[in-house]
């Protein structure tokens, strides 16, 4: 007598975010397989976050943002009240409010903690989901480009299964040879809005334009990141972190039709390839379910239909942000937390209108620099606070530049 396979618990940090929808659209069509145990949100969009509660019904349920506590915990109990909460049909969730929301339910004790959070405030939820033991499967990259070798000291073998496109290609493409036989691991870039921009023409980019990426639906800092192609320089260090590459031999590629999402060549000569439509839940799939796969995640590519690819080098005149990373991502320790908290910083600033778009990865720069100069730390004394503190040291240096 066979038995059934066992369900996955999932806990999913920032479910009201765009990678956390799209999970839950595809554990929504495999409840067979996954159980959700936890939803975090910041609480901000209570009537989306309510509903996500309200279908999955998980035990614990973080909310970030204090004040916006009262609108999801009376949307979720009128709800259990419909459903027979009175008398005993339906019970409601856990509640765990306040900024520590996240990283709480992070060691609830799951099979799996889907890291969706935006930017550096996910670093706290990886390493706490890493020390109890469950996989993470990481669409957060900041969280370890920012921990570097913090986070890597606390995560086992195999523990993190990346989840963005680039990355979980790669895990895919590395599975075809030895490590040793790598030669080098290429990462795919669509080139974003401005692909072909002069650096003049760059100068008058607005905030609407910037955000109009021509193949993803992404957040906002995500979208501009692809802009100014900070996100893969970022995406470099990942890169690095995750497969223990060199960076000497980490190259980027421009990939308008966005559906080789990266390769690895062999030494041999031989280059592997993982390609699919540009839909982020295959590798959203891949990272809840690795290392098997699950059916039907989303679309293939259509063989029946002619269709080309077409490949460019980057642009480092228009875009040095690519530049600029591998040099924060090479002197490692801190340098990347402040490449990232001043990233963030900008990016703020320029969708307020503050700064203009060719002002983000000059601020970035100096930042990264003066701190360089000023000795930053080595990966061996990284520790979360010395994480933070040049975190935040970048962002209000960002903001120094910006007055003046």
């Amino acid at each position: 007598m066979s038995s059934s396979p066992a369900v996955t618990n999932v806990v999913i940090l920032g479910s009201t975010g765009s990678i956390g929808q799209q999970a839950l659209d595809i554990i929504r069509r495999n409840l067979d397989s996954f159980r959700v145990v936890g939803l975090s949100s910041s609480g901000l969009n209570a009537e989306l976050f309510a509903q996500q509660v309200n279908e999955f019904l998980p035990q614990y349920v973080g909310i970030s943002l204090g004040t916006c506590a009262q609108d999801v915990q009376m949307r979720v109990l009128a709800y259990a009240q419909e459903n027979g909460y009175s008398s005993g049909k339906a019970a409601t969730p856990e509640f765990v409010i306040g900024p520590d929301s996240s990283g709480i339910l992070a060691e609830v004790g799951a099979d799996v903690v889907l890291n969706a959070i935006a930017g550096a405030a996910g670093l706290v939820p990886t390493l706490q989901a890493l020390r109890s033991g469950a996989r993470l499967a990481l669409a957060n990259k900041e969280s370890l480009i920012i921990g570097g070798d913090l986070v890597r000291s606390i995560a086992q073998p195999g523990q993190i299964t990346p989840v963005d496109s680039e990355h979980a290609a790669l895990a895919q493409c590395l599975l075809a040879g030895k490590k040793s036989e790598v030669k080098s691991l290429i990462l795919t870039a669509s080139g974003g809005p401005f692909r072909g921009f002069t650096t003049d023409q760059l100068h008058e980019v607005t905030v609407e334009q910037a955000l109009a990426h021509p193949t993803w639906k992404m957040g906002p800092l995500v979208t501009i990141n692809s802009a100014t192609m900070v996100n893969k320089g970022l995406e470099i260090i990942e890169a690095h972190l995750l497969f223990d590459i060199p960076f000497s031999h980490i190259d980027v590629v421009i990939h308008p039709e966005s559906i080789v999402h990266s390769m690895v060549e062999f030494i041999d000569g031989s280059t592997i390839a993982q390609a699919s439509p540009p839909d982020m839940r295959i590798p959203i799939a891949w990272g809840l379910g690795s290392p098997s796969r699950i059916p039907d995640a989303a679309p293939p590519c259509d063989w029946s239909t002619a269709s080309s690819w077409s490949f460019f080098p980057v642009d480092h005149v228009a875009f040095p942000a690519i530049s600029l990373a591998r040099i924060a991502g090479e002197a490692g320790g801190s340098a990347p937390a402040v490449f990232n908290g001043a990233d963030e910083a900008a990016v703020g600033l320029f969708l307020q209108g503050a700064i203009g778009f060719t002002s983000i990865v000059p601020f970035i720069e100096r930042a990264l620099y003066e701190h360089l100069e000023s000795g930053h730390l080595s990966g061996n004394s990284l520790t979360l606070e010395s994480v933070q503190e040049a975190d935040a040291w970048a962002r209000v240096r960002v903001h120094e530049l910006a007055k003046n």
